[in-house]
């Protein structure tokens, strides 16, 4: 389940990139909860099909993560910001790891 979690940011934040059919099939499978059957019904294709373009997208996606590297940046943050407010870190801290952003 965690991992359709993380393909599901990854294909809010880097979907854009894909082509729109298989922008479409990822979505249904991740964001709309539709099995391979009903997405090939919908696409018109074999679920063999709509099974490889899931496949082929989460590795795009993967590559692009790990290109730009969004996600992870977003993660850090949060933990950074989070130790900040719990004073584990002092601002100037995390005004310098901005900084180097």
């Amino acid at each position: 389940m965690a991992a359709n979690l993380y393909v599901s940011e990854l294909l809010d934040r880097y979907g854009i990139l894909l082509p729109e059919k298989q922008l479409r099939i990822l979505d249904g499978y991740y964001n709309n909860d539709l099995s391979l059957s009903e997405i090939a019904e919908n696409e018109g294709i074999t679920r063999q099909g709509v099974s490889d373009f899931v496949k082929r997208g989460e590795a795009q996606l993967k590559e692009f993560e790990k290109g730009i590297g969004q996600l992870e940046l977003i993660k850090n943050l949060k933990r950074t910001a989070a130790a900040v407010k719990n004073g584990e870190l002092a601002e100037s801290e995390l005004l310098d790891l901005i900084d180097k952003l």
